[in-house]
């Protein structure tokens, strides 16, 4: 799937948005990729991921035992890649500020995983789940999402692939350009959830 078709899946479900917002880097963009209408749709999301799952295929990393997504964002597409590649899929979620496996998920000592996230930004997230991963002896081969909006710039810690790559700019707080000065900045992200 070319980078435009990735994006126009996004705009048909709604969810390109513009505005003023505060991202759960905290930091601010005046686009929000909003995941959540697109994952409403399971025809839309299956595209979308199985899309994903080829270019996985392509890049060769070998066998993939296991998909592992930092919840909240990355857990639907994480499932439903991991349902395109045929393995099983668990997730990462705070306990105590910490991203860890919960529910009975457990990963086998050298375990090849591939995380997968919903959007990256400034990896973040990223960072902490494959911490998370290799703490428990998981081996993280590399790092999937559907859409890098860093451009390439987000080190997450494993080689990244992204079915569309495209640099939006974010801006620290203090350092807003004049367009987003003074208007009111919407916080739609899900990072601090318990």
């Amino acid at each position: 799937m070319k980078e435009a078709k990735v994006l126009k899946e996004f705009e048909k479900a709604g969810a390109l948005l513009r505005g003023h917002f505060i991202l759960s880097s905290g930091l601010h963009s005046p686009i929000f990729l909003q995941k959540a209408l697109v994952f409403q749709n399971p025809k839309r999301t299956s595209r979308l991921c199985k899309a994903l799952a080829k270019k996985v295929e392509k890049a060769e990393l070998g066998k993939i035992d296991v998909i592992v997504s930092p919840a909240v964002g990355g857990i639907i597409p994480g499932y439903e890649t991991a349902r395109h590649m045929e393995v099983p899929a668990m997730y990462v979620e705070r306990e105590e500020g910490e991203f860890r496996l919960r529910r009975g998920f457990e990963l086998k000592k050298g375990a090849k995983v591939l995380v997968v996230e919903d959007i990256v930004t400034t990896g973040l997230s990223s960072r902490e789940c494959i911490d998370a991963v290799r703490k428990v002896g998981g081996d993280v081969v590399a790092e999937a999402c559907l859409i890098d909006r860093s451009g390439g710039k987000a080190d997450v810690g494993a080689p990244l692939i992204s079915l569309a790559q495209i640099d939006i700019p974010t801006y620290k707080p203090d350092d807003l350009p004049p367009e987003l000065e003074g208007t009111q900045a919407v916080k739609p992200g899900s990072r601090g959830l318990v």
